[in-house]
């Protein structure tokens, strides 16, 4: 088995079957191989494990289908607020950005707080000062902006007149089903909106990088586990972790270090560790999503708790794989 390898989220969620159709289906497909072909080239070139995450998030901050970058959704007060991590296992080096209103890249400014910042974190307007400084291209707001997002915020706002998380739409979703609304493979009323990527290199360096757009009508200034290390977010030297779900859970449980730790710790596999977390202590306290891993030896896994996640691994030198479906 090649150790370079690397792994893909594009959030979890509860599957709508019904609403899945060849053609939506191929969309993302296509979006996930690309992102995975990418970073695989990254890989096969010699590169980092940092690097190969970087580009692959960059990748799916850029595609309209995921909840990160263009396509990101809105808070209550019709605004977006996109955050970001990266984290490099060898070196425990790491940046993040959170609330940013105009950065194009968000996981890009996170690289730039790792590479040419003494700090880890920084926060909207900062942040954007901080990413200006560093040349990273800043945008309108309106380069977010989707339709569908749009639309899944009215429909928040009509009905719930909250934040929605997205495990609490079962009946807004169920309304918009039996309306034939339905028009995504994972219910965009349900879902939870991170992208994410993990990566093994050639040298058995394990690297992480995670991005969003929050939750659909959160309230302003809400931040979720995206940007907190060791929530959304963690490499070391043992493994590599990154995060999609109810973000108040993850940071609550500490799930992405938690997984490293067991392994560390405990001398659990890395399969057996990410299952614990996923499987057990989050469901405990109604946490509700999955995480995608990564060790030094290359190993990977994939678990959700929920009906479905949008995923794929890319190994150097073989095919690549995606699902949707559990």
């Amino acid at each position: 088995m090649n150790s370079a390898v690397i792994a893909i989220h594009g959030g979890a969620g509860t599957i709508t079957r019904a609403a899945m159709d060849p053609q939506r289906e191929r969309e993302y497909t296509e979006a996930l191989e690309h992102v995975l072909r990418e970073g695989q080239r990254v890989l096969a070139a010699g590169g980092s494990a940092l690097d190969a995450v970087t580009e692959a998030v960059r990748l799916l901050e850029d595609c309209p289908l995921f909840n990160a970058g263009k396509g990101a959704v809105l808070t209550h007060a019709g605004t977006y607020e996109l955050d970001a991590s990266v984290m490099d296992g060898a070196t425990l080096n790491a940046g993040a950005i959170t609330c940013v209103k105009r950065v194009r890249n968000p996981v890009l400014a996170a690289r730039a707080v790792l590479e040419h910042s003494e700090h880890v974190l920084f926060a909207a307007e900062g942040a954007e000062a901080f990413a200006a400084a560093q040349g990273l291209e800043l945008v309108e707001p309106e380069y977010y902006f989707t339709q569908a997002r749009h639309d899944q915020w009215q429909r928040a706002r009509a009905t719930a007149g909250m934040a929605l998380l997205d495990h609490d739409a079962a009946a807004l979703a169920a309304q918009a089903q039996a309306q034939g609304n339905g028009t995504d493979p994972i219910d965009p009323d349900r879902k939870f909106g991170t992208v994410g990527a993990v990566a093994c290199d050639a040298q058995g360096n394990v690297a992480a990088a995670t991005s969003t757009g929050g939750v659909t009508n959160k309230q302003v200034g809400r931040v979720g586990d995206t940007p907190v290390f060791g929530a959304g977010c963690y490499a070391d030297d043992v493994a590599a972790v990154s995060a999609t779900g109810t973000g108040e859970m993850f940071i609550r449980t500490v799930a992405a270090f938690d997984v490293s730790a067991q392994m560390r710790y405990a001398g659990l596999s890395l399969e057996e560790a990410a299952r614990r977390v996923v499987m057990e202590k989050l469901p405990a306290i109604n946490g509700r999503g999955g995480l995608i891993a990564v060790d030094r030896a290359g190993n990977v896994t994939l678990p959700f708790n929920t009906e479905g996640m949008y995923r794929g691994i890319a190994r150097v030198g073989e095919p690549v794989n995606v699902w949707i479906y559990g």
